[in-house]
This record gives structure tokens, C-alpha cells and sequence, in this order.
């Protein structure tokens, strides 16, 4: 799983907010993923996000604009179809 953070170079307290809310997430469900933060323009053009931070899960923009809770960011994981596979080899 990859989870990018996309962010201005000029609203870094906002986007280790979000950094931080994630790391708890995959912490509380003991997932390991790839998290990246971007404070690139470029890459906010590409995924045409214009409000920052912005939360993106395997390349699809969850949240934008805002902080994301840590509930809700679990909520993004545990209906990822990597994560139901990896819960069904398990049990």
C-alpha cells in the first residue's frame, strides 16, 4: 500500500498534522505501508489537487483540504482491497 501526502512548502504544519494521523492509523491496525510527503506543485498539478494537504491511498485522492481524523484514515485503509486480502490470508 502507498499513501501520499501532498502539501505547499509553505504549510508544512498542516501536513505533519495529517503525517502524524497516519502513522497512528497504520499503527493502530499494524499495516505496513509506503508514505511519501510531496511538497511539490508539480505533483498537486498532476493529481489535480489545489487545496492542501491531501491525503492519497494507492493513487486515488481521499481527502483534500483538510486534516483527515485518525478514524476516518482507518477507515480509508480497511477498505483498501490489498488490506481485506492480507485480513483473509490471516484468518
Amino acid at each position: 500500500m502507498r499513501i501520499d501526502i501532498l502539501c505547499k512548502p509553505d504549510s508544512r504544519g498542516r501536513c505533519d498534522g495529517t503525517l502524524d494521523n497516519v502513522r497512528a492509523a497504520l499503527d493502530h491496525l499494524g499495516v505496513e505501508a509506503e508514505v511519501h510527503m510531496f511538497c511539490d506543485s508539480r505533483k498537486m498539478i498532476d493529481n489535480r489537487v489545489y487545496v492542501v494537504p491531501a491525503l492519497m491511498i494507492d493513487d486515488q485522492v481521499r481527502v483534500a483540504g483538510r486534516v483527515p481524523e485518525v478514524e476516518e484514515i482507518i477507515s480509508f485503509i480497511i477498505e483498501r482491497p490489498r488490506y481485506l486480502r492480507t485480513v483473509a490470508e490471516v484468518a
